[in-house]
């Protein structure tokens, strides 16, 4: 349907953040104000506990309307990309911020150059308690902050940095055309549907035609990718690290080896892994699987009926542990609150993502479908994010509201886990219980181990890379064919192109972030099963988890939760309950 057709009940409600266009124009242009405005406090910014005070109430204020501006942009593109005016809107928004945070690129440096004993006696007096834990973490960055005119010249690079992400997105969603199969365009969305037709004829044609495109393109895609690995490398050596690791993962005071370590229990996870996937080819009565078979689920899934009322009861009863706070809070979002944009329309973006901001509500695009059990468990995880936000925004000042990636993906897997629960203990239907084993087990698979081989390769690039590797296409074909053949095992066959998957994934555009959603699914199943198994205390300290934001580093925060992320326990945990559930999966399949 058109944007227009929609029921306004079944849209999100952007009036939390702006009453209308005009209103967001006149923050966007305060913005602008705010940009030139900054240069009053340059050359004073840390000189007296005055003059800083001033000079953070003058960035909370700043970054609080850059946040809102940015948000209602983005939100209004997402419902609908081809409105009149949408994507100048977006380009505004960028524009603004951009110019804002190189007009305050000054700031770092002067309160670092400032008398370290005296900033942190100046952050002990009560005014300060809404930046304190904002100073701290710019302090304990001391050694990677360069001068003013450092900080400038890479605030200028910022922008040049994200064209090789920029250039591929282009080339991958627009120039790209991977022709037909069955008489339908095949796209990046066809293409997972494709890859779950019962017709194996279909399956091995979509791939072959996709990886064609790759094959003809493959020159081109390496070099932006290796662009995309100097420009993190640059970074990296620019601000002192002696690793482009070191860089991503220092700022949450993530050791190196919670990443090290997560890769070593994943590959002695490898033979479950491997059991995975002979299961798999007894399911498809096939003599070996190919690389385009190991998407087919173990299971049909059962259509039902769960229009979107539905899923909310089942959502609300699903999170019961969680306590009547947390639930009714959730329940009033995803109905009257209108916290949610539901349904499809032509220009609204695909998939769903939650986005929440200090101002507003924390909205979730969703694009719902009453006959799929999955739609549900989108909602769910969605939500997990949006209370994650609301939490938050309720317990932290502007400046350490914000909490990490890490730390995001913990509160939506946990709610799915928690759904996946509820389903199995009240479900009898054989087929439906193997239907809801074989999509977790399927979804361990994607976000444990995928995203793991995923960290893996991105690791050894860049290794090879800082040690004078370069980064051409056939290096990154054999890293990565050898990686296919290690995570897949013996059971699993590739095509001549399997290797140039490497190629299609947008995410090492934004290196070393995957492994974070496969810590995230650790301690998700690791919290989820404390909680269930608890009471009140266990349930509180989870709450407290979702309460802490940008307040603690992440693994501080689960810590507090009851998980050490710092050991490789989370990590086996989630393999033994990958292994418990294929177990069961098989016990079914002999019944």
């Amino acid at each position: 349907m058109r944007r227009d057709e929609q029921k306004i009940e079944d849209t999100w409600d952007l009036s939390s953040i702006y009453k209308d266009r005009n209103a967001w124009e006149k923050d966007l242009k305060k913005i602008a104000k705010d940009a030139k405005n900054a240069v009053k406090f340059k050359g004073h910014a840390a000189e007296s506990s005055d003059s800083l005070f001033s000079m953070l109430a003058f960035i909370e204020d700043a970054y609080k309307r850059a946040e809102s501006v940015s948000s209602y942009a983005f939100l209004t593109y997402a419902a609908d990309g081809s409105a009149r005016d949408a994507q100048t809107m977006l380009a505004l928004a960028e524009d603004a911020i951009n110019r804002l945070s190189s007009a305050l690129s000054y700031f770092e440096p002067e309160l670092l150059k400032a008398d370290e004993k005296e900033i942190k006696k100046y952050i002990k007096e009560k005014k300060f308690k809404p930046f304190k834990t904002y100073v701290e973490r710019i302090l304990s960055e001391k050694k990677h902050i360069l001068g003013e005119n450092e900080e400038k010249l890479l605030s200028y690079y910022a922008p040049l940095s994200g064209q090789f992400d920029d250039a591929f997105g282009d080339l991958n969603d627009i120039d790209m055309d991977f022709g037909e199969v069955r008489g339908e365009k095949l796209t990046h969305g066809t293409f997972q549907k494709f890859l779950k037709d019962e017709d194996r004829s279909i399956r091995k044609e979509a791939y072959e035609k996709l990886y064609d495109q790759y094959e003809k393109h493959q020159h081109v895609i390496a070099k932006l990718y290796a662009g995309s690995v100097k420009s993190d490398i640059f970074k990296a050596k620019a601000r002192g690290y002696k690793s482009s690791l070191e860089r991503a993962l220092e700022p949450d005071r993530i050791p190196e080896k919670l990443y090290r370590n997560l890769i070593k229990e994943i590959h002695n996870a490898f033979p479950i892994l491997h059991r995975f996937y002979e299961v798999k080819k007894r399911v498809l009565g096939v003599d070996k699987l190919q690389h385009y078979d190991v998407y087919m689920p173990l299971a049909k899934s059962k259509e039902g009926n769960y229009p979107y009322q539905k899923g909310v009861e089942i959502i609300q009863n699903a999170l019961r542990p969680l306590g009547d706070e947390y639930v009714s809070m959730l329940v009033e979002g995803l109905t009257t609150g209108r916290w949610v944009d539901k349904y499809e329309n032509k220009g609204k973006q695909s998939g769903a993502f939650s986005s929440g901001g200090y101002k507003g509500k924390p909205y979730i695009l969703t694009n719902y479908e009453d006959s799929l059990i999955s739609s549900v468990f989108t909602l769910i995880h969605e939500g997990g994010h949006s209370m994650h936000s609301y939490y938050s925004v309720r317990n932290n000042p502007f400046l350490s509201y914000s909490y990490t990636i890490f730390e995001a993906e913990v509160a939506s897997t946990f709610n799915e886990r928690l759904l996946a629960e509820y389903l199995l203990k009240n479900e009898s239907d054989k087929e439906m219980r193997k239907f809801l084993i074989s999509k977790e087990l399927d979804d361990i698979v994607a976000t444990l181990f995928r995203q793991t081989m995923f960290a893996e390769y991105e690791l050894v690039m860049h290794e090879d890379a800082e040690n004078g590797i370069p980064v051409t296409i056939a290096h990154i074909r054999e890293v990565y064919g050898k990686l296919l053949r290690e995570y897949f095992g013996p059971d699993v066959g590739f095509e001549e192109t399997s290797d140039l998957e490497a190629l299609r994934i947008p995410h090492f555009y934004r290196a070393f972030y995957v492994y974070k959603y496969a810590s995230g699914i650790s301690a998700a199943i690791a919290l989820s099963k404390r909680v269930l198994s608890g009471g009140e205390k266990e349930r509180n300290e989870y709450l407290s988890f979702l309460k802490s934001g940008g307040s603690r580093y992440p693994l501080s925060s689960l810590k507090m939760a009851g998980v050490d992320m710092s050991t490789g326990e989370a990590v086996k945990m989630a393999v033994e309950h990958f292994k418990s559930r294929l177990e069961e999966f098989e016990a079914l399949l002999d019944q």
